[in-house]
C-alpha cells in the first residue's frame, strides 16, 4: 500500500467512524476510493479533497462543528491554535486596495507575506490561481476562503491566515454570480492544518448578521476583533 493511501480500517480511524461504515460509504461512492486486488484503497490527498468540500457544501453550523470536532480528535498537536494567533495584524487589510481578481490574489498573499510566515508570495499566488482556475472559491454569500490545492509547506514556516476586505465588492467567480467583497487566504503547512483551518472560518462567517458587522468594519483593527471575539464565542 502506497505511503499516503488507506484502507479501510486506516480511513476509519482517521475519520473516527467504524470499518462498517466506511465500507458502506466507499460502496455507494459517497468517499473516493477504488478496489485494488478486491481491497479498497483511498488516496490521502482525495480524501483531504472530498473533507475541504463537505465543509464547504454546508451551512449548517452543526454538521461543521462535528467535523471540526473529528478533525480535532485525529490531530497530533494537542495545543489549540486560535485564529488570533493565526491571522496577526498585519495580514489584515480594510480596505484592501485591488479590484481585480489576479490583484486580489496577489495582495492576499503579500499581506501573509508580511507576517515573516509566507517567504514566496509570488508563488502562492501562483497556486492561488491555479485552485481558484479549478473551481472559484467565492461563496454566494459575498466571501471567497482562497488557498492553494495543496499546502506550500516548502516555502512557509508556519500556518497564517490574511483577510482583505475589498470596498463593493468585485466578480469573482462565484455559482451565483454575484460580488465578493470579503476575503480570507489560508495557507497552511499540511492537508490536515489546512481542514481545521477551514472548517473553522465555515463557522466562523456562517453568521449574516456578523458578516454584516464586518463589513461595516471602519479599519483592520476592528475587522480582526470581530474575528477573534466570534471565534473565542464559538469555543474551543
Amino acid at each position: 500500500m502506497a505511503d499516503e493511501d488507506f484502507d479501510i480500517a486506516t480511513l476509519a480511524a482517521y475519520l473516527h467512524l467504524m470499518p462498517a461504515q466506511v465500507m458502506r460509504l466507499a460502496e455507494r461512492g459517497k468517499v473516493p476510493g477504488r478496489r485494488i486486488g478486491g481491497d479498497w484503497r483511498f488516496s490521502r490527498p482525495e480524501v483531504n479533497q472530498w473533507l475541504e468540500q463537505r465543509i464547504g457544501a454546508t451551512d449548517d453550523d452543526q454538521e461543521l462543528a462535528d467535523m471540526e470536532a473529528t478533525l480535532r480528535r485525529v490531530d497530533h498537536v494537542k495545543t489549540e491554535i486560535t485564529l488570533a494567533e493565526l491571522m496577526p495584524a498585519e495580514a489584515v487589510a480594510v480596505p484592501l486596495a485591488a479590484r481585480t481578481r489576479g490583484k486580489v490574489i496577489a495582495g492576499m498573499c503579500d499581506l501573509a507575506a508580511t507576517t515573516g510566515l509566507l517567504w514566496d508570495p509570488e508563488r502562492m499566488a501562483d497556486a492561488v490561481t491555479a485552485r481558484e482556475d479549478m473551481h472559484s472559491t467565492a461563496l454566494d454569500i459575498g466571501v471567497a476562503l482562497l488557498h492553494p490545492r495543496r499546502p506550500q509547506a516548502s516555502i512557509m514556516g508556519g500556518p497564517v491566515i490574511a483577510m482583505g476586505l475589498v470596498a463593493g465588492g468585485i466578480p469573482f467567480g462565484g455559482a451565483g454570480g454575484g460580488l465578493t467583497d470579503v476575503f480570507f487566504l489560508i495557507a497552511a503547512t499540511s492537508d490536515h492544518e489546512h481542514l481545521r483551518a477551514l472548517a473553522r472560518l465555515s463557522r466562523v462567517i456562517n453568521d449574516s448578521a456578523w458578516l454584516t458587522e464586518l463589513r461595516e468594519a471602519p479599519d483592520a483593527k476592528a475587522a480582526r476583533r470581530l474575528v477573534v471575539d466570534r471565534d473565542r464565542e464559538l469555543g474551543p
